[in-house]
């Protein structure tokens, strides 16, 4: 862009740059500084803005969109008046014979080659421990698994793959397996969507883009992970359309996931999105509760091999997670890995209030439903008495308990401050807040009968589980 400078409108003082640069590196982090801001040129200062160049269009269009107010920021630390940054691309003159013959020397360099591939490479690995023998199916997934195997025997048998379903599914486990079979006869690129724009954006920075499409475009089996995340980077989305083209021209495989049917990603290229749809569409759904119930078996059985020391999980629990964790693959297993650390803890199973409490936010539970009325109206009716004599002054054995009881609950079950709990308890002193959580809590290591009523209410406050009402 020309920008017409105004002479009067010239300052004699210019802003120390290299101070800007110093916190930009502080703020930022150094490799977004190496990667983009060191590119920065300090042009000129004016009124109330200050001229930079960068040297492409596409690292200016970058770093507006993405660092542009923290710069600004850094920037207005040092003067206030400065209202906002104007960006000019630098005109580089460039010698075509020079530039030619580094680019051949550059081919003939063996070492730089293996350097650039190695640098895709290590993005580029297979797991192991992420097979079709160790991948559970069920209704949810089964067709995107069948068509996964065909992939695996026959390339190009559907081409492109396209698999979608919601986070945690079992996406990425699923082209990781298709990956890890084909490896062993074919050359196998196994990417990330982001990790793929990284690239690009590095290989133009670099002036490496031959190189970048000719690594790219002589895989034998492409695998793109979460390719939605490639919405709205035009530049990339040309770059990525070449590529795919010339991949499906000379029989390459190509198989892709995402988090939605090809139809509905935004921003994202039409034609792009009708090679997606060319191909074969499977979808993952949500797992049914046998193949819950599978995992949260295996995964048991998996920790039980690993700890010296069995875990004993009992099938109370499993059933229970089973049936009520229902929204990803990834929280089932985090569900399991929760129960497993409680018991290597506390040297002790969880039970099932135990389970409800340590998988709360998974559960959907939110805080919000338990509030201090509705501990007190819930412990009252477990205690059998009314809500006046529990909030009394007075002192009887039959009330103290209760009272107790429902301080200790709150404290647990709720965020509030112990001067907080004690204004809803008739404004007792927050030293009696504290001396009622301390007993309750001695109580609990003596007292059975006290940990099983201490269970019940928590059930029932956070769940409004009527089968442990008394």
């Amino acid at each position: 862009m020309n920008i017409t400078i105004p002479y009067k409108n010239l300052k004699t003082q210019e802003l120390e740059w290299h101070i800007v640069q110093s916190q930009m590196k502080d703020k930022l982090g150094l490799d977004i500084y190496e990667s983009w801001l060191k590119k920065i040129t300090f042009v000129e200062e004016f009124n109330n803005y200050i001229l930079l160049t960068v040297p492409t269009r596409f690292i200016r269009d970058w770093i507006t969109s993405r660092y542009l107010d923290q710069i600004l920021q850094i920037i207005r630390g040092h003067k206030k008046e400065i209202i906002r940054i104007e960006f000019k691309i630098a005109e580089l003159k460039i010698d075509k014979e020079n530039t030619k013959e580094k680019i051949n020397k550059d081919f003939d360099n063996e070492k730089n080659v293996s350097f650039i591939k190695d640098s895709y490479l290590q993005y580029s690995r297979i797991d192991p421990n992420k097979r079709f023998d160790n991948f559970l199916t069920g209704s949810s997934n089964r067709l995107a698994y069948e068509a996964s195997i065909k992939v695996s025997e026959n390339i190009s048998h559907y081409n492109p793959l396209y698999i979608y379903g919601g986070v945690g599914m079992g996406k990425t486990h699923m082209l990781n397996a298709i990956g890890f079979e084909l490896k062993k006869k074919n050359k196998v690129m196994f990417i990330s969507a982001e990790r793929f724009m990284y690239q690009f954006v590095k290989s133009i920075k670099s002036n490496d883009m031959v190189k970048f499409k000719e690594y790219f475009r002589n895989t034998d089996i492409l695998l793109i992970d979460d390719i939605q995340f490639m919405n709205g980077k035009e530049a990339m989305q040309e770059e990525f359309f070449h590529t795919f083209n010339a991949l499906l021209d000379k029989g390459s495989q190509i198989i892709v996931s995402a988090d939605r049917a090809p139809n509905k990603l935004s921003r994202i290229q039409e034609r792009i999105k009708s090679r997606f749809s060319g191909g074969l569409v499977v979808d993952i759904q949500k797992p049914d509760y046998d193949l819950r119930k599978k995992i949260v078996e295996q995964k048991t059985e998996e920790l039980n091999k690993l700890y010296s020391e069995q875990i004993i999980i009992s099938k109370e629990i499993q059933d229970y997670i089973s049936s009520e964790i229902t929204t990803s693959i990834r929280e089932l297993v985090g569900a399991i890995n929760r129960i497993v650390s409680f018991s290597r803890i506390y040297n002790k199973p969880p039970n099932l209030a135990e389970t409800k409490v340590v998988l709360k936010d998974l559960l959907n539970i939110s805080e919000n439903k338990v509030t201090i009325d509705l501990i007190q109206t819930l412990v009252c009716k477990f205690f059998k008495i009314s809500k006046n004599e529990m909030l009394s002054s007075r002192r009887s054995r039959y009330l103290v308990r209760p009272r107790q009881t429902a301080i200790y609950l709150t404290k647990i079950l709720t965020s509030k401050s112990l001067p907080e709990i004690g204004r809803e308890f008739s404004n007792r002193d927050h030293t009696t807040i504290i001396h009622s959580v301390k007993t309750i809590e001695k109580l609990k290591e003596t007292d059975s009968q006290m940990v099983d009523n201490i269970n019940k209410l928590k059930n029932q406050i956070l769940y409004n589980n009527k089968d442990n009402e008394i």
